[in-house]
């Protein structure tokens, strides 16, 4: 590991306020000795990465090295800057806003800031994320259907068996269904309801044929589409509230963290001294 990489962990992971699962588990998908790890963080950046010239956005560890595809028991993490999370879940990013609804069993870091984080959840409810969810879920059929580019993951074993790739299909699938229940309530239920979570799930054991689900990402779509302009949604997330707890948790960490403190009185005390 390089000296970045061995900066961006230690920042990583001495300043995470909440990191839990965000894979196939959290959504009751998960198929007992086949599933990967999906990991999900926010972590506040030391003062110099936020006020000064130095950058700090997200740090990532995967098991497998890059271009290897994760098997049973890797663990995929991303452990996202605060400032980098909280533009992504306002920009209504459906993969960075379900971070706000994993229920406390499966969270394995929380503070009292990471809690505050997740109970503002509402603040971040917008019809921008409805676009959102319903451009990722064609965008994402359209890959499947090979109406658009290739998929970015690539399971040989299920196109053989299926005919298609079955768990992208489902993870396409439960992007809508969720993009439906967060137009009309603002939230996402984790794990996934018991009815919609039935309709996934037996797309991915290859109960439904790809006609059949095609059918079902169309009926999908219309109901997003009519959703962008029937959800009670307002129509962009509560910038005020937003902003109000960035501040607020920036200056609460920068304050609780006495090191970083006298690392900012020691570097202004050099920067002193070297003035002509």
């Amino acid at each position: 590991m390089n000296k970045a990489m061995s900066e961006a962990r230690t920042i990583a992971e001495r300043n995470c306020i909440l990191r839990g699962s965000v894979g196939s588990t959290v959504h009751g998908l998960n198929v007992t000795g086949q599933d990967d790890l999906d990991e999900m963080g926010v972590c506040i950046e030391p003062p110099d990465y936020v006020l000064g010239l130095r950058d700090f956005e997200q740090w990532v560890y995967r098991t497998q090295p890059e271009g290897v595809r994760s098997g049973h028991g890797d663990l995929d993490l991303t452990i996202y800057g605060l400032r980098k999370f909280v533009r992504l879940a306002a920009k209504g990013n459906p993969s960075i806003l379900v971070l706000l609804f994993v229920p406390r069993i499966m969270v394995s870091v929380r503070t009292t800031l990471g809690e505050e984080l997740q109970s503002m959840a509402d603040a971040f409810a917008s019809k921008i994320a409805i676009h959102k969810f319903l451009g990722y879920m064609v965008a994402q059929k359209e890959r499947l259907l090979g109406e658009r580019g290739q998929m970015r993951v690539h399971r040989p074993e299920l196109i053989e068996t299926h005919g298609f790739d079955v768990k992208y299909a489902m993870h396409a699938l439960r992007l809508g269904y969720q993009g439906i229940e967060f137009s009309e309530t603002g939230r996402i239920t984790l794990p996934m309801p018991e009815a919609t979570r039935a309709v996934v799930r037996a797309v991915r054991r290859g109960e439904h044929a790809l006609a059949e689900v095609r059918s079902m990402y169309e009926e999908i779509e219309a109901k997003l589409r009519l959703a962008l302009t029937s959800s009670p949604l307002p129509q962009e997330p509560d910038w005020y509230r937003i902003n109000s707890f960035l501040i607020r948790c920036y200056m609460a960490h920068w304050k609780s963290d006495h090191r970083v403190r006298l690392a900012i009185g020691q570097r202004l005390v050099v920067a002193e001294a070297k003035e002509p």
